[in-house]
């Protein structure tokens, strides 16, 4: 078996990935299809299928590398034509390596077109102790284009009992409808006195937010998605954004948050999409 010491020297001399991926859906005679795939590593996507229906289109991306290290820099572009639909999730938890002071980062961009739809499903990340890493989503939606997507972090590896006590995590979240910005979320960690401070993780290990971004909702609605959560009513938080809804949770359990977060998403789907409840496969 290969020491310790020596994996770590190897990843810090690495040069880094820089991985891209496109992908590319046109809806034709209420079918939802794949059009455009182009990856190069370490980043793939799995073959189409429709669990549902084949107007709305499922795809797994993968990572075959198995983590993110120092120097990687990422990116996916997912167009969605007018009419399509996709549910795009990965295929595992997403690990974020400790970094010898070279930032990570990943650049991904959504453009969702007429009455089209994009749920953004991703499984969670795992932020090493030590690591750097800058990610930006930005979604671009036509008049009547619509997103739903969320965002679960882990700090530290828990099960071994660290913390993220050295690094940096930045993330940004820009949506806008027709070039207007309709929300704009930053989010910055640093980990030193942060990890434990009441307005950051407050000793806590993870987060996670959860946006849909369509048309308003209801005070009703905001208070559904509130008693779905079957926890403590001060881990998590609900607001209504100008055009959808907010979902934020800060807690300890990675079951808890993602159960909630597919209860909220199955509600908006019912509320909005005219779709049923489905659990995705890969997740099982």
């Amino acid at each position: 078996m290969m020491p310790k010491l020596m994996i770590q020297s190897k990843l810090d001399s690495f040069p880094g990935w820089q991985g891209r991926l496109q992908l590319a859906y046109r809806h034709r005679q209420h079918n939802t299809q794949l059009i455009c795939n182009q990856g190069t590593a370490p980043l793939k996507v799995q073959r189409s299928f429709y669990p549902e229906d084949l107007a709305i289109c499922h795809n797994t991306i993968l990572h075959t590398a198995g983590g993110i290290v120092g120097g990687d820099k990422l990116q996916i572009d997912i167009d969605l034509q007018s009419q399509s639909r996709a549910v795009i999730t990965t295929a595992a938890a997403g690990k974020v390596y400790g970094s010898n002071g070279t930032p990570a980062t990943q650049s991904i961009v959504h453009n969702i077109g007429e009455n089209a739809c994009l749920e953004w499903l991703p499984q969670e990340n795992i932020i090493f102790d030590k690591a750097i890493f800058h990610q930006q989503l930005r979604v671009n939606l036509a008049p009547t284009g619509s997103w739903l997507g969320w965002e679960i972090d882990r700090f530290g590896r828990t099960a071994r009992g660290e913390k993220f006590r050295h690094g940096e995590w930045k993330s940004v979240t820009e949506v806008y409808r027709d070039g207007r910005p309709i929300w704009i979320d930053r989010q910055v960690l640093s980990g030193d006195e942060m990890v434990d401070s009441p307005h950051s993780l407050a000793g806590h290990s993870i987060v996670g937010s959860l946006a849909w971004i369509g048309t308003a909702v209801s005070k009703d609605l905001v208070i559904e998605a509130r008693d779905l959560f079957d926890g403590e009513p001060i881990k998590m938080g609900v607001t209504r954004l100008t055009e959808g809804l907010l979902c934020r949770y800060r807690g300890d359990s990675t079951t808890e948050v993602r159960q909630w977060f597919t209860a909220v998403w199955h509600l908006l789907r019912h509320s909005f999409l005219d779709s049923p409840s489905i659990n995705l496969r890969v997740w099982q």
